[in-house]
């Protein structure tokens, strides 16, 4: 046979990989979120679904291994699974839970700096949030560390409300409308006079 023929007999395999734990579909056992790869190969592909996963749950390929070591692989897959899925439900209700803090700090008469903690929720880069800020407010941002030794944003000039404002947008795009946003005034300690 020569090189052509060769090359035209062989067609490149497509694989479907998927929208969940990204493996090839024929691996999303092995994967932590099963039950929802399941579910997500059903509604894109369901001709697959049935080829892999007839019933739900494909034949196990460790049928070389005795049936004891199948039952325990197959008993610490659906642990890993379960866990995982427990994970994913604390992490929605943390979430859930969770709020973004606004702080306005005085700095001298009539200056005041914005301090943004809790941003970690929104899964964005803070560098680059911080430099959004500044061009937007046409001021000074920068990304520090607080006592929590958590990243939060600090920004220069009284913007509080246009910052809500921002992030209240953010929040409903990226569909997290659970989030509280809350404004809080930090009070300069007064300095004590002798006499």
């Amino acid at each position: 046979m020569s090189e052509e023929q060769e090359t035209q007999t062989l067609a490149p395999v497509e694989v479907l990989y998927c929208g969940i734990c990204t493996f090839p579909v024929e691996f999303c056992e092995f994967g932590k979120p099963f039950r929802k790869c399941l579910m997500w190969l059903k509604a894109n592909d369901i001709e697959l679904y049935n080829k892999f996963y007839p019933d739900g749950v494909k034949a196990t390929p460790t049928s070389s291994l005795s049936t004891e070591k199948e039952d325990k692989i197959a008993k610490d897959l659906q642990k890993m699974q379960l866990k995982e899925e427990k994970k994913q439900i604390r992490e929605l209700e943390n979430m859930k839970n969770s709020k973004i803090l606004i702080k306005r700090i005085p700095r001298t008469k009539h200056k005041n700096i914005i301090s943004i903690a809790g941003l970690e929720i929104l899964d964005i880069d803070m560098k680059k949030l911080a430099k959004t800020f500044a061009s937007k407010f046409a001021t000074g941002a920068s990304v520090t560390k607080n006592a929590e030794k958590k990243d939060e944003i600090v920004i220069q000039g009284d913007v509080g409300d246009e910052v809500e404002e921002y992030l209240n947008t953010v929040l409903e795009e990226k569909k997290l409308t659970a989030v509280k946003i809350e404004q809080v005034d930090e009070k300069k300690p007064k300095k004590k006079t002798t006499q």
